[in-house]
């Protein structure tokens, strides 16, 4: 297990392929993530629409349909319906960049 800040930090980077965690807070907002998901360490992120989103780096499944990998991560936050068609969350229009930094501040809370 990952300990310290730093470690976490670079662990999330590498799994995100560079993802950046301090620009996620507003792209969290942008997309209106918050209004549906409990997210840790983001004010007013309080939905109870989809799942809380902390602890997601010691799940083994994201959404409980694909491995939980931060290729799956990112791919999972652009297009959902790829992995579960019947999934509530919306194509929202975030870009994979914008997901990598979203999976990279995940993966470090």
């Amino acid at each position: 297990m990952v300990k310290n800040w730093q470690q976490r930090l670079q662990a999330a980077r590498l799994l995100t392929q560079g993802g950046d965690p301090s620009r996620a807070p507003p792209i969290f907002r942008r997309y209106g993530c918050t209004g549906c998901h409990q997210i840790p360490g983001i004010a007013g992120a309080d939905g109870q629409v989809g799942g809380a989103l902390s602890g997601l780096q010691t799940r083994v499944y994201i959404a409980g349909v694909v491995n939980n990998t931060g290729d799956n991560l990112v791919h999972w936050i652009v297009s959902p319906q790829t992995f579960s068609p019947n999934s509530a969350m919306p194509k929202t229009g975030i870009s994979e960049a914008e997901a990598r930094d979203l999976a990279a501040y995940l993966y470090i809370h």
